[in-house]
């Protein structure tokens, strides 16, 4: 009877420790799912982003735009790209925007400051296009607009700083305050200098409207899938390469990568509030 009971006693304790096990694989599970769902939220909103440029049509933009001018410096085909970085620089990495994506502000506010350390060691130089598509999805034209004076922006050499300041004062998607160039005009108070008689000028007339609106076509028979989207020498880092998420590390190690054995870009100083 003893030896029943014992038998009955190491039955329910393994029991037991299969109920236990079961539940910390479940709770593992749950954690994974967790974790899964998470990424797969991410590029399922890069995948949302992808299907409205894939609709933009040909919406965005003001029929009125004057004469195609670029600003000053646009290099690659058509003058449709704003480079910063050193020419020398050994990898290139391609970005297509449009300032009023909120996943182009998530990118732009997340690397920054990887981005500007590449450059400035002249691991990179950046080619930036910009693209129109919420203009053309939600209405407004704050994606036009913004552009436009980032545009002027490069031609004052203050590019970078005014991008950031954009990506940093991104109002929300549906709501077109960029298409208000007096905002546009208070928000280059916050670079030195920029906010200048010219500036001003080269904003309210629209300067580069049609050098944008190019740029726009561009991006919409060039295949992408959305904004924003960023190639490492042609090849695309966002939301991963191959099956590796970007990081800020893993954008370090596939620049590394890319660079092996080759010398980094001369930089010269970046203008003042670049």
């Amino acid at each position: 009877m003893s030896e029943k009971n014992e038998q009955g006693k190491r039955a329910a304790r393994d029991r037991l420790v299969q109920q236990r096990e079961r539940q910390r694989e479940s709770e593992r599970r749950r954690r994974t799912l967790i974790v899964s769902s998470a990424v797969v939220g991410v590029l399922a909103l890069a995948a949302v982003v992808g299907v409205i440029a894939a609709n933009s049509g040909g919406k965005s933009g003001k029929s009125e735009a004057g004469p195609l001018v670029a600003p000053s410096g646009a290099t690659g085909k058509d003058s449709l790209a704003i480079q910063v970085g050193a020419d020398g620089a050994p990898s290139t990495l391609t970005i297509w925007e449009d300032f009023r994506c909120p996943v182009c502000a998530q990118f732009e506010n997340a690397f920054r400051d990887t981005v500007h350390q590449l450059e400035n060691s002249g691991q990179i130089k950046v080619e930036y296009h910009l693209a129109t598509i919420i203009d053309g999805n939600l209405g407004g034209s704050g994606s036009l607009r913004a552009a436009n004076a980032a545009a002027c922006a490069q031609d004052a050499g203050k590019f970078p700083a005014y991008h950031g300041v954009l990506y940093r004062n991104q109002p929300q998607e549906s709501v077109d305050t960029f298409g208000d160039n007096d905002k546009l005009i208070e928000l280059a108070g916050k670079v030195p200098e920029l906010d200048t008689p010219d500036f001003r000028s080269c904003v309210n007339d629209g300067k580069h409207d049609s050098w944008v609106q190019k740029s726009n076509t561009a991006f919409q028979n060039g295949g992408f899938q959305g904004t924003p989207t960023a190639l490492l020498n042609g090849e695309s880092i966002f939301p991963k390469k191959g099956n590796e998420p970007i990081t800020e590390a893993n954008l370090k190690k596939w620049v590394a990568e890319a660079n092996k054995g080759k010398k980094p870009g001369a930089v010269t100083p970046a203008p003042s509030g670049s």
